[in-house]
């Protein structure tokens, strides 16, 4: 392809201001947006001039930009409970689909995404930037090298003291379907899952608290501020157990407000019979980090990896994760090969959340088909 991938930006938001309209101009020499959609006019118009693309076609019904030939990719970037709906009509227009995290906020949502993709012969993937991190990176190679040897056990650490969103829709459920476990929960366990290179789900026992969002001495002590304690409807912490199909185990735990000293989010800890690892990223840590821990000569060792280009005055060699995420989707659609997140890993993702959802609610474990 030597002509330039035509985007339409659906929901006008934080996320697309703030990751994609930056990440997109990094790419700018081989694609450009062509249309912005967002239910208030105004965030469109906004945007498109923010974005730097004046010409481009201003919609307040993503049909009506999914109607428009001179677009050839939509990237979905509304709220969760949005996300089926828009990505299916999209398929079905002959659109590729980049859709946010998650999939969507019920697997059985998510279900008519594959569906509609399986259908339209386009491309599809969901933005698990994370995975675009230099040490996340690092440590699927290291895990796909088998290094590590078997991983029987892994933790998704998604755990914020008291940073619970104040902008957006984030506490409102009947936009987003879940609170810190969809949100954040979705990072650490996709990275966690990607690097053990499993998704063979036997089973999922799952927690859900509703324990600190109507407290209004928890809301005072939040670092963005007080949240609105009549209007916080999701969860403000989830666990899940998650059994595999092989032996393996993973503890997932996602909070956006937890009296707990090790704020780690988009995090993960892998052991496996060689080596362990773990991913350190979040408010508690300076820096993102990796770690490796294993023996050698008969003694206990530590080993943490870092990026030897950096140096003072030189921001490193190392892209924003949303960048290279950008770039890579970008090649796949002008090359016609296949994205870093397979959309059947997104939903493997989505499922264990609903289902630790589920649990939640009828005090079961829920039982994945084989």
């Amino acid at each position: 392809m030597t002509s330039k991938v035509r985007i339409g930006i659906i929901g006008c938001g934080g996320i697309a201001n703030h990751k994609h309209i930056p990440s997109l101009a990094a790419v700018a020499d081989k694609a450009e947006i062509v249309a912005f959609c967002d239910l208030v006019e105004a965030k469109a118009t906004a945007l498109r001039a923010t974005a730097g693309y004046p010409d481009a076609a201003v919609y307040t019904d993503y049909r009506d930009l999914l109607a428009n030939p001179d677009v050839d990719v939509v990237h979905i970037c509304t709220p969760n409970v949005s996300h089926a709906p828009i990505a299916v009509d999209a398929f079905a227009a002959g659109k590729h689909v980049l859709c946010e995290k998650p999939m969507s906020h019920t697997a059985a949502e998510a279900q008519k995404m594959l569906h509609a993709w399986r259908a339209s012969g386009k491309l599809f993937t969901v933005a698990y930037q994370n995975r675009f991190r230099p040490e996340v990176q690092t440590l699927h190679t290291s895990c796909a090298g088998g290094e590590l040897g078997k991983i029987y056990y892994a933790k998704a650490e998604a755990i914020r003291r008291r940073q619970v969103p104040t902008w957006g829709v984030f506490p409102d459920k009947s936009q987003q379907g879940g609170g810190p476990l969809i949100d954040i929960g979705t990072h650490a366990l996709d990275i966690t899952l990607w690097c053990m290179g499993n998704y063979e789900v036997e089973s999922v026992v799952g927690t859900v608290n509703y324990e600190l969002g109507h407290l209004e001495s928890a809301a005072s002590g939040n670092y963005y501020g007080p949240w609105d304690t009549a209007a916080f409807e999701v969860e403000d912490s989830a666990f899940g157990f998650v059994k595999f199909t092989n032996g393996a185990t993973v503890l997932v735990e996602a909070s956006w407000a937890l009296n707990y000293l090790d704020s780690r989010e988009a995090s993960t800890t892998l052991c496996g019979t060689e080596m362990g690892a773990e991913i350190r990223s979040g408010s508690s840590y300076p820096k993102d980090e990796l770690i490796l821990n294993g023996t050698r000569h008969g003694l206990l060792v530590e080993e943490t990896l870092s990026d030897v280009s950096a140096v003072a005055y030189f921001e490193g060699r190392h892209e924003p994760p949303g960048v290279v995420e950008a770039k890579q989707w970008i090649d796949a659609i002008r090359n016609g090969t296949e994205p870093c997140v397979k959309p059947e890993e997104a939903f493997r993702v989505t499922q264990i959340l609903d289902a630790i959802y589920q649990s939640a609610a009828s005090g079961r474990q829920i039982f994945f088909e084989s």
